[in-house]
Order: structure tokens, then sequence, then C-alpha cells
């Protein structure tokens, strides 16, 4: 295939990555029209069928899954070179995207980096708050945030917060006239607060370690929420217990609107992580983050 022709192959790789042509178009800055028309002569020249259309939807066929596999990750290997190669020769610029919870973002990631886009304006960093522990190569993240026993394998990983633990805490109304708990299986006579997942939209299992011994707890409820900040406020507001960092539940602990129980069931895990591909260690601004967010004793 002629030189010419990697402009259609990098609006492939648009089109199937986002499946849809008005995203890739406006990524692209053509119009729909003239993106479909790149397509159906791509797939002309090269004599195969590479994406299924619908009335409302495109997606790869077998052979195009193929060619995206081969061809993406060269592409957003170039693309980080050639980052790099404009950091060293101008400033550090470029939007970095970053996955993580809605508690690391608030309680790490946004006082530490807020600081330093003050200082390189043109650093800019999109925060995507997830549960799901997403594949930041296929969603193309520049990173993701995990406790540093969830890490994926074959990144690379660097510390960003201290180790930490999560507590079960209830509020005085709620636990008034009752017995506390004091195992994991006593959390089924209480009414506890669930976070959904986006994984298969189950529920975040309660988990606890005693004496070298670890045990999961799946608990019920009247309320199910998607963020960890709206739980910790309805077992403030005595609708039952909740597990959350204990980060997040000490200033209601302090004032006495919370209650810890089972303490000795709550060890210290291994504290959050940043993670990113080999690939983008080459970006200045991406070693900028780096050095911002790293954890220090």
């Amino acid at each position: 295939m002629a030189r010419d022709n990697l402009n259609d192959l990098v609006a492939f790789v648009t089109v199937a990555r986002e499946q849809s042509f008005t995203r890739a178009a406006a990524q692209l800055g053509v119009s729909q029209s003239a993106l479909s028309h790149t397509m159906r002569s791509l797939e002309t020249k090269m004599g195969v069928r590479l994406l299924t259309r619908t009335t409302r939807s495109v997606s790869p066929t077998e052979i195009g899954e193929q060619l995206l596999a081969s061809l993406a990750p060269k592409f957003d290997d170039i693309y980080s070179e050639l980052a790099a190669l404009h950091d060293k020769k101008e400033h550090p610029a470029g939007t970095i995207r970053i996955s993580a919870t809605d508690f690391a973002i608030e309680t790490i990631l946004w006082p530490k980096l807020s600081l330093l886009m003050r200082t390189y304006p043109d650093i800019n960093i999109e925060f995507v708050n997830d549960y799901g522990l997403t594949d930041i190569v296929e969603k193309r993240y520049d990173a993701g945030v995990r406790l540093g026993g969830q890490l994926a394998s074959g990144m690379i990983s660097a510390r960003i917060g201290p180790d930490m633990r999560f507590l079960v805490v209830g509020s005085p109304d709620y636990f008034a006239g009752k017995t506390l708990p004091t195992s994991p299986q006593d959390l089924l006579k209480h009414q506890c607060i669930n976070l959904r997942l986006p994984v298969h939209g189950g529920f975040y299992v309660w988990e606890f370690e005693k004496d070298g011994r670890e045990v999961t707890a799946r608990v019920e409820g009247q309320i199910v929420f998607h963020s960890i900040f709206q739980i910790v406020k309805a077992a403030v507001a005595g609708f039952g217990l909740s597990h959350v960092p204990e980060e997040l539940a000490a200033p209601y602990l302090k004032s006495g609107e919370l209650i810890s129980v089972m303490e000795e069931w709550t060890p210290y895990w291994e504290g959050l992580h940043i993670y990113y591909p080999n690939r983008r260690g080459s970006s200045k601004a991406f070693s900028l983050v780096l050095e911002a967010l790293r954890y220090r004793d």
C-alpha cells in the first residue's frame, strides 16, 4: 500500500476505536460523509470489508479487529514519540487522561495535579471517574489508579499514597438498640449500604482479614450508590453500615457522627498506585504528572 494511504489507515483506526463516524469525524476534523467515503475507498483498495455498518452503529469486522489490533499500538507509539520530541523542543504540553475512582481523584489527584497545572498551563488533564477496573490500553487512557494489590499485569507503576484501610462505620442513631457487629457474618443481620460496580452490574464485595484469614461479605440493604461519597453521607444519616476508606470517614468519626466497628477485621492494604504502559514514559508532560503524584513518606 502506498504511503499516501497511511492517512486512510489512521482514519480506520479512529472509526474502529470510537465505533462511531460522528465521533471519529470530530476527532479527525473532517465531515462524516468524507470519512465514510474514505472508509469505502480503503475497503475497495484492500479488497476486504473492515467495518460493519448499521443505521445506529459501526463496528470492525473480524478482519477489521485483526487490523486494528496490529495498527493501533504502532500509531500510539508514533504519537507518543512525536509528543516527546515536541516536549523536548518546546515545553511540557499535551492532554493526560487518568482513570481513577472519585475518592482517589478527590484526595490525591486533584490536590496535587491542580498545583501542577497552575505551573504548566499547557498540560491538560482529564480525570475519568471509574470503578470498573477498566483496561486503560483498550480505552486509550494514559494511566490508571488502583490499590497496589489490584495492578494490571505488564504495567509500570508508582506509589502515590500511603497504606490504607477500609472501616465499617455507622451512625449512633443506626446502632441505637442494635447489637454491634463483631465479625463479617454479623453483617448479615444489619442494613448495609452497597456500592454498584460497572463490571457486570455487581456490588462491591466487602473484604476483611484477621490473623491471616481473609473473608469476604456480600451485604444487603435498602440503598445502592455508584459513588463512595454518597455512601458515607447515607451512613451519617443513619441508613445503615458502610465500608469506606478511613480517610473519608475520619472527620465524622472525630465529630461522633460515625462509629467504627470490627476494626480487628480491617487491616491496612497496599496504598494507591498510578500505573501506565511503557510507551507513556517518554512524554515530558507525563513525567511531570508522575513526579507530582509520587508518594513520599
